[in-house]
């Protein structure tokens, strides 16, 4: 007969003892069950006394918290939380330098468990620390542990950031200042400073007041605190007013960061992790959303200044020299100038720029394109008006659709998703990126139109093939600008159509009824060897991120399935794996039989927690959740759609439910069409027997929604 769902078997340690086995009843009060434990060691005070965890972060256990424990775990009788963070802050403020050492080191591990904060802070342990901060009197490993607990301490969200008093701000911009710091401190300062500005509106001014943006720059030839000195860059650049950021921009450009990034950054001799990859996409978010006050801005056809905008486009492209004289004498013919220069509205083009997005920046794309790049921009004009077969190619209208098309491929005026690593070297690569990578994409556009043999009917046709150009080749990562010609050279209009027939015939198959019977009849049996697939990749087991971590030290968590189907093992590891982690290493484990039911999206209990910001749409299309017994959760955000597909649908065969036709639709129609081909060769003589009539199936609860694109 199985044990009762309540008791949980465990072993307990203390230190010169031996272990107690006992069976732990979740029903009895925590208190009840420690002094038991006591007594078995003929220790008073039980009072004094908590449970921690023996293996991993050694975590204290609470009411709130003891539900996770497994059977099998090993505990560890240990001092309360109240008792431990009253000894560390006596040592913390004794006077021998070795007790000091040895307290805060200790407090810099404790400092991470939330409940032991709780006491730690409710004795004013933070203003302690603040104040050994301030006294510059700690130098080397004591420092280093002091900031390391403080910051733990604040990551918990229990007290204000805006409590941090100024001298504080400027005792820590110091260590970043100073010239020679230990790497360690220069660290822990650059986070602490970023939580600062990100979590207050008010620090920000003060640390904005304390650090330069030249200081910061200056740090960025060490590699071991690169990525913290980005993160602080973006977070002042996050956090920086609207009339501040255009100016922060400018000096940011003057200091040459983009340069240093390149050849210190993205092309240094170390790999990019993934948080320096997700603070390079932050910054590439951040400078493209420079461009959001333009792309919103109306035109004003009344504004003389941005009218003559529009005649130097016209003047660039039919005056050559500018001749007063034959300027009144071509006024009579602007209509014509107009028309043939693309512009939908030929007497008044600034109307063309009314709309928004993409507003006023089109137009500042244009001007940029006729004058750095004038030979181009005079051969598109030229080459198609004087055209007379209606298959001339509009360059006004085409340059506003396309400026209006990069900024929601680029998403301009959104706020960067946490999470994200999707950074583009090539636009750190040149100081106009962005106006460059409009000059790329309409020569683009204008050679696909020819090639297309377009005329003004098939524009939308045109726009749709050449999104299609720009994404599919932002896909490959082309590392320069020359990179990104070479990879659109290859994606002409030609090899679209064969990728969209590759694709097709990989996704829709032929109508007709033969073809229809006979993928009914293999998809059961491919669709099994999807789900074998799936649990095979479980077994292996893949590697998490945990979010919502501000300081810039990268925490991982691994997840995999045992080889017999049964149990989930999981657990956190220091750095991220380079391949398969031993289930030795994982230290908690959740039986299959005890899972409920898996959850996606909203839906997720971490994602209803939450922030706004933060519950951004690629994290919730990648969040997922396995509920069960008794009401625990296992939350998930998956690296990338892949990982995500492999194991929601890797889930579903584990519980025995159906998998999302749709989130397997890829795998399953090129498997499908694989069969299909071998079987197809010799249609004419195939004879597909009736097939027996279907089984009905029971309702399942299973019912979370898919969408695989």
């Amino acid at each position: 007969m199985p044990p009762p769902a309540d008791i949980v078997k465990v072993a307990i340690e203390w230190p010169g003892a031996n272990a107690q086995l006992i069976e732990m009843d979740q029903k009895r009060p925590l208190s009840s069950i420690i002094r038991e434990v006591c007594d078995g060691w003929s220790l008073s005070g039980s009072e004094q006394f908590a449970l921690r965890y023996a293996d991993g972060p050694q975590l204290y256990i609470t009411e709130q918290s003891r539900g996770e424990i497994k059977n099998g775990t090993i505990l560890r009788l240990a001092i309360s939380p109240a008792r431990a963070a009253r000894q560390l802050l006596e040592r913390i403020q004794s006077h021998g330098i070795d007790a000091r050492l040895e307290a805060l080191k200790e407090l810099a591990k404790l400092s991470a468990d939330p409940t032991f904060a709780t006491e730690f802070i409710n004795m004013e342990g933070i203003g302690t620390l603040a104040r050994l901060v301030e006294s510059g009197t700690h130098f080397g490993e004591m420092l280093a542990f002091t900031l390391t607990a403080f910051l733990e301490l604040m990551d918990h969200g229990i007290v204000s950031w805006d409590l941090i008093s100024l001298s504080f701000i400027k005792q820590i911009a110091g260590y970043v200042n100073q010239p020679m710091v230990d790497v360690s401190i220069l660290q822990r300062s650059l986070a602490i400073l970023e939580s600062m500005v990100l979590n207050s509106h008010s620090l920000y001014h003060r640390v904005a007041q304390e650090i330069t943006v030249g200081q910061l720059i200056g740090h960025l030839s060490n590699q071991e605190i690169q990525t913290y000195a980005i993160a602080l860059i973006n977070a002042l650049f996050l956090k920086a007013p609207e009339d501040r950021r255009q100016e922060m921009a400018s000096t940011l450009a003057q200091k040459h960061l983009r340069s240093i990034i390149l050849n210190h950054v993205i092309r240094g001799n170390r790999p990019i992790k993934a948080e320096m990859a997700h603070q390079l996409y932050v910054l590439q978010v951040l400078t493209f959303n420079l461009l959001e006050e333009r792309m919103m801005t109306k035109m004003d056809p009344n504004d003389q200044a941005q009218r003559d905008i529009i005649f130097e486009l016209r003047r660039i492209a039919f005056d050559g020299e500018n001749d007063p004289t034959g300027t009144e004498k071509r006024k009579a013919m602007y209509t014509k100038d107009y028309k043939m220069l693309g512009f939908t509205n030929h007497v008044n083009p600034a109307m063309d720029f009314t709309q928004t997005p993409p507003g006023m920046l089109a137009l500042d794309n244009m001007l940029y394109l006729a004058k750095v790049h004038q030979d181009t921009y005079i051969r598109i004009v030229l080459e198609n008006s004087s055209r007379e077969d209606k298959h001339e190619c509009p360059f006004g209208r085409c340059a506003i659709e396309l400026t209006r098309m990069l900024c929601e491929i680029l998403q301009v005026g959104e706020l960067p998703n946490e999470g994200c690593n999707d950074y583009h070297p090539m636009f750190f690569t040149h100081d106009r990126a962005w106006e460059e990578f409009f000059c790329v994409c309409i020569q683009l556009l204008n050679k696909t139109w020819k090639e297309m043999r377009a005329t003004a009917e098939d524009f939308n046709k045109v726009m749709q093939v050449v999104r299609e150009q720009i994404t599919r080749a932002l896909a490959m990562k082309p590392s320069s600008l020359d990179q990104l010609k070479n990879k659109l050279r290859g994606l002409n209009y030609s090899e679209i159509l064969r990728l969209r027939q590759s694709e097709r015939m990989s996704q829709d198959d032929f109508q007709s009824p033969p073809i229809i019977e006979l993928r009914e009849r293999i998809q059961p049996e491919i669709l099994e060897l999807i789900k074998q697939q799936r649990l095979n990749r479980l077994c292996e087991g893949s590697c998490f991120r945990k979010l919502g971590n501000r300081r810039r030290q990268e925490k991982f968590w691994f997840c995999r399935l045992s080889l017999n189907h049964k149990v989930l093992h999981y657990g956190d590891l220091d750095e991220s794996p380079q391949g398969e982690v031993p289930f030795e290493l994982l230290s908690d484990k959740i039986p299959v039989s005890d899972i409920k039911s898996v959850v996606t999206g909203k839906d997720c209990p971490h994602m209803k927690e939450k922030s706004a910001l933060k519950q951004n749409k690629e994290v919730l299309e990648l969040a997922f959740s396995v509920l069960y017994d008794p009401d625990e959760t296992l939350n998930f955000v998956a690296p990338n759609k892949y990982e995500y597909c492999i194991w929601t649908d890797g889930l579903c065969a584990l519980l025995g439910r159906e998998m999302g036709s749709d989130l397997t639709r890829s795998d399953l129609d090129t498997l499908i069409s694989m069969e299909m081909k071998l079987r197809l060769l010799d249609l004419e003589n195939i004879t597909i027997p009736e097939a027996p009539p279907p089984v009905p199936k029971e309702p399942s609860s299973y019912n979370f929604t898919y969408n695989y694109s």
